[in-house]
Protein backbone atom coordinates (compact mmCIF):
# COMPACT_ATOMS: atom_id res chain seq x y z
CA UNK A 1 0.00 0.00 0.00
CA UNK A 2 2.71 2.44 -1.04
CA UNK A 3 2.05 6.09 -1.21
CA UNK A 4 -1.61 5.37 -0.39
CA UNK A 5 -4.26 5.54 2.68
CA UNK A 6 -7.60 2.79 1.98
CA UNK A 7 -10.08 4.37 4.39
CA UNK A 8 -13.20 2.46 5.03
CA UNK A 9 -16.18 3.12 6.72
CA UNK A 10 -17.96 -0.29 8.02
CA UNK A 11 -20.81 -1.54 9.68
CA UNK A 12 -20.89 -3.80 12.88
CA UNK A 13 -20.73 -6.83 11.18
CA UNK A 14 -17.35 -5.55 9.63
CA UNK A 15 -18.99 -5.52 6.00
CA UNK A 16 -17.74 -2.28 4.23
CA UNK A 17 -20.08 0.72 3.74
CA UNK A 18 -17.50 3.10 1.94
CA UNK A 19 -14.33 2.94 0.77
CA UNK A 20 -11.55 5.66 -0.52
CA UNK A 21 -7.82 5.26 -1.45
CA UNK A 22 -6.30 9.08 -1.13
CA UNK A 23 -2.65 9.77 -1.88
CA UNK A 24 -0.85 9.11 1.69
CA UNK A 25 -0.09 13.14 1.84
CA UNK A 26 -3.55 13.52 3.15
CA UNK A 27 -4.95 13.21 6.88
CA UNK A 28 -6.84 10.89 7.90
CA UNK A 29 -9.01 13.20 9.20
CA UNK A 30 -9.56 14.86 5.73
CA UNK A 31 -9.46 11.53 3.84
CA UNK A 32 -12.79 10.45 6.26
CA UNK A 33 -14.20 13.62 5.74
CA UNK A 34 -14.40 13.11 1.43
CA UNK A 35 -15.31 9.53 2.37
CA UNK A 36 -18.09 10.58 4.63
CA UNK A 37 -19.28 13.51 2.60
CA UNK A 38 -19.52 10.77 -0.64
CA UNK A 39 -21.41 8.72 0.96
CA UNK A 40 -23.86 11.05 2.79
CA UNK A 41 -24.31 11.98 -0.87
CA UNK A 42 -24.88 8.47 -2.38
CA UNK A 43 -27.18 7.46 0.62
CA UNK A 44 -28.85 10.22 2.28
CA UNK A 45 -31.32 7.94 3.88
CA UNK A 46 -28.57 6.44 6.16
CA UNK A 47 -28.27 7.71 9.69
CA UNK A 48 -24.49 6.70 11.00
CA UNK A 49 -23.14 6.30 14.53
CA UNK A 50 -19.37 6.32 13.83
CA UNK A 51 -16.91 4.72 16.19
CA UNK A 52 -13.80 6.68 16.57
CA UNK A 53 -10.87 6.84 17.76
CA UNK A 54 -9.20 9.72 20.26
CA UNK A 55 -7.24 11.08 16.70
CA UNK A 56 -10.62 12.55 15.28
CA UNK A 57 -11.63 13.73 18.68
CA UNK A 58 -12.15 17.56 18.33
CA UNK A 59 -12.96 19.70 14.84
CA UNK A 60 -12.91 16.29 13.13
CA UNK A 61 -15.76 15.29 15.56
CA UNK A 62 -17.67 18.56 15.79
CA UNK A 63 -17.66 18.66 11.59
CA UNK A 64 -19.41 15.18 11.76
CA UNK A 65 -22.40 16.22 14.45
CA UNK A 66 -23.09 19.51 12.24
CA UNK A 67 -22.10 19.16 8.82
CA UNK A 68 -23.34 15.64 8.44
CA UNK A 69 -25.88 15.31 10.92
CA UNK A 70 -24.37 11.73 12.47
CA UNK A 71 -23.53 11.19 15.72
CA UNK A 72 -20.07 10.22 16.79
CA UNK A 73 -18.56 8.27 19.97
CA UNK A 74 -14.39 8.39 20.59
CA UNK A 75 -13.38 5.55 21.91
CA UNK A 76 -9.77 5.54 23.17
CA UNK A 77 -7.73 3.96 25.60
CA UNK A 78 -8.25 5.11 29.26
CA UNK A 79 -4.52 6.27 29.39
CA UNK A 80 -4.92 7.69 25.56
CA UNK A 81 -3.82 11.15 27.29
CA UNK A 82 -1.11 10.66 30.10
CA UNK A 83 2.22 12.32 29.19
CA UNK A 84 3.46 12.32 32.50
CA UNK A 85 3.21 12.50 36.62
CA UNK A 86 4.27 14.94 38.74
CA UNK A 87 5.76 13.48 42.06
CA UNK A 88 6.94 15.12 45.29
CA UNK A 89 11.11 14.88 45.67
CA UNK A 90 12.27 10.74 46.21
CA UNK A 91 8.89 9.04 45.54
CA UNK A 92 9.21 6.61 42.67
CA UNK A 93 6.51 5.72 39.88
CA UNK A 94 4.28 2.83 40.66
CA UNK A 95 4.46 -0.17 38.20
CA UNK A 96 0.90 0.87 37.26
CA UNK A 97 2.26 4.09 36.23
CA UNK A 98 4.86 2.67 34.27
CA UNK A 99 2.50 0.83 32.53
CA UNK A 100 0.73 3.61 31.41
CA UNK A 101 3.60 4.96 29.01
CA UNK A 102 4.12 4.15 25.46
CA UNK A 103 6.36 0.82 24.95
CA UNK A 104 5.23 -0.50 28.73
CA UNK A 105 1.51 -0.32 27.64
CA UNK A 106 -0.38 -3.85 28.13
CA UNK A 107 -2.77 -5.07 25.43
CA UNK A 108 -6.26 -3.48 26.06
CA UNK A 109 -9.34 -4.34 24.08
CA UNK A 110 -10.85 -1.45 23.55
CA UNK A 111 -14.72 -0.92 22.56
CA UNK A 112 -15.70 -1.13 18.77
CA UNK A 113 -11.66 -0.59 17.51
CA UNK A 114 -11.41 -4.05 16.51
CA UNK A 115 -14.30 -3.92 13.79
CA UNK A 116 -12.61 -1.94 11.64
CA UNK A 117 -8.88 -3.53 12.04
CA UNK A 118 -10.77 -6.78 11.24
CA UNK A 119 -12.05 -5.95 8.53
CA UNK A 120 -8.82 -4.59 7.33
CA UNK A 121 -7.04 -7.92 7.98
CA UNK A 122 -9.88 -9.40 5.60
CA UNK A 123 -8.97 -7.34 3.04
CA UNK A 124 -4.75 -8.59 3.66
CA UNK A 125 -6.21 -12.22 2.69
CA UNK A 126 -6.37 -10.79 -0.80
CA UNK A 127 -3.41 -10.96 -2.61
CA UNK A 128 -4.52 -8.50 -5.08
CA UNK A 129 -4.55 -6.10 -1.74
CA UNK A 130 -1.55 -6.63 -0.05
CA UNK A 131 0.08 -4.73 -2.88
CA UNK A 132 -0.04 -1.72 -4.44
CA UNK A 133 -0.07 -2.89 -8.10
CA UNK A 134 -3.08 -0.12 -9.12
CA UNK A 135 -2.33 2.73 -11.10
CA UNK A 136 -5.03 4.31 -10.05
CA UNK A 137 -7.08 4.73 -6.47
CA UNK A 138 -10.55 4.07 -8.10
CA UNK A 139 -9.16 0.67 -9.42
CA UNK A 140 -8.10 -0.38 -5.66
CA UNK A 141 -11.25 0.59 -4.55
CA UNK A 142 -13.46 -1.58 -6.57
CA UNK A 143 -10.99 -4.53 -6.06
CA UNK A 144 -11.78 -3.53 -2.34
CA UNK A 145 -15.47 -3.89 -3.09
CA UNK A 146 -14.99 -6.67 -4.78
CA UNK A 147 -13.30 -8.42 -1.91
CA UNK A 148 -16.32 -7.29 0.73
CA UNK A 149 -18.60 -8.82 -1.82
CA UNK A 150 -16.96 -12.36 -1.99
CA UNK A 151 -17.27 -12.23 2.09
CA UNK A 152 -20.68 -11.22 2.19
CA UNK A 153 -22.14 -13.98 -0.28
CA UNK A 154 -20.11 -16.57 0.89
CA UNK A 155 -21.69 -15.60 4.54
CA UNK A 156 -24.97 -15.49 2.45
CA UNK A 157 -24.48 -18.92 0.80
CA UNK A 158 -23.21 -20.44 4.55
CA UNK A 159 -26.60 -19.09 5.78
CA UNK A 160 -28.29 -20.85 2.91
CA UNK A 161 -26.87 -24.19 3.43
CA UNK A 162 -27.22 -24.16 6.96
CA UNK A 163 -31.02 -23.80 6.41
CA UNK A 164 -31.53 -25.39 3.99
CA UNK A 165 -29.92 -28.68 5.89
CA UNK A 166 -32.20 -27.72 9.10
CA UNK A 167 -35.42 -27.37 6.41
Amino acid sequence: MNGRKHHLIVDTQGLLLGVKVLPANITDRAGSQQLLQELRQKQPQIKLHLFADGGYKGKWEAWVKTTLGYSVEIVQRPDANTRGYWLPEGQELTEAQIKTFRGHREFIVIKKRWIVERSFAWLSFDRRLNREYDLLPETTEAFIFLSFIRRMLRRLAAFAQQHAVSA
